[in-house]
């Protein structure tokens, strides 16, 4: 499959690239269901439209700044070419860490648990994720080498994994799941230690597929930083899973105290 014209239309002269598109559709979709789930963890809409309003500038700021100081050697010097963010070259750290940063602040304004913001919006994260990767594929970047396989997409002549293919399909996977967890969260941060583990497990092994990969010395940038995030991720999720069993056991013992008096007071 080759790729098509990144190119979506043109507006008095001015390019209007898939690449934006579906980064906005990501964005908008993810604002109108976490919208529409907040009561789920307590929150009201307003919570969410304000983290929204702060959300979409500063995320992608932070995703451009990370790739750029990734990619100095070659945007050394040139302003134009790191403002030019029509043309790709987001990293999707760099805007979940710049997102997190913007909900902790919003979260602390409304005095409301930042768990809770973040466990309502990590699915819908991944949904965002799962749909602005094809971006990639337009701009035909965020690919692998060369493959036989029957799903390899064409790039300058050559067949090569779609690597922004197999992380669309695993987000959009991911997004299902943890809309089926959060019908059952048993603590606060569960979804979002979820998020953490599962898309950086899956990070880890695509990213050893890409050719295009930002590097920390002769290390995998994303590699590096999803193996740190998984490892962090599990630790928080063992020890605030075993406090929640441990306080529903307590809870669960006084309930039973509680009924026996009732009992002997009968």
């Amino acid at each position: 499959m080759q790729a098509p014209n990144p190119i979506a239309f043109s507006i008095f002269g001015f390019d209007v690239r898939w690449y934006g598109i579906l980064i906005g559709l990501g964005f908008i979709l993810a604002i109108i269901i976490s919208c529409r789930r907040a009561h789920t963890v307590g929150l009201r809409e307003d919570h969410v439209l304000d983290f929204a309003i702060f959300l979409i500038p500063f995320s992608i700021i932070g995703a451009r700044l990370y790739y750029v100081i990734f990619s100095w050697d070659y945007y050394a010097g040139d302003i134009r070419k790191i403002l030019d963010i029509r043309s790709g070259g987001l990293a999707i750290h760099g805007g979940l860490i710049f997102g997190l940063i913007t909900a902790y602040l919003v979260c602390r304004h409304h005095k409301i648990r930042l768990r809770d913001m973040t466990d309502l919006v990590f699915p819908q994260v991944a949904l965002a994720q799962s749909i602005g990767r094809w971006g990639n594929f337009f701009n035909s970047e965020a690919h692998g080498g060369p493959t036989d396989l029957p799903w390899g997409i064409i790039v300058d002549g050559v067949k090569v994994h779609p690597t922004f293919l197999y992380e669309s399909i695993w987000c959009l996977g991911l997004f299902v799941f943890l809309l089926y967890v959060s019908r059952r969260r048993r603590f606060g941060g569960q979804i979002s230690l979820l998020y953490g583990m599962l898309y950086s497990f899956e990070r880890f092994l695509v990213e050893a597929l890409r050719t295009d990969s930002l590097m920390i010395g002769p290390f995998k940038q994303a590699q590096v930083l999803s193996a740190c995030v998984f490892l962090i991720c599990l630790v928080l999720y063992a020890v605030l899973s075993r406090r929640s069993k441990e306080k529903d056991t307590v809870s669960d013992a006084a309930g039973g105290a509680q009924d026996r008096d009732m009992e002997d007071n009968i």
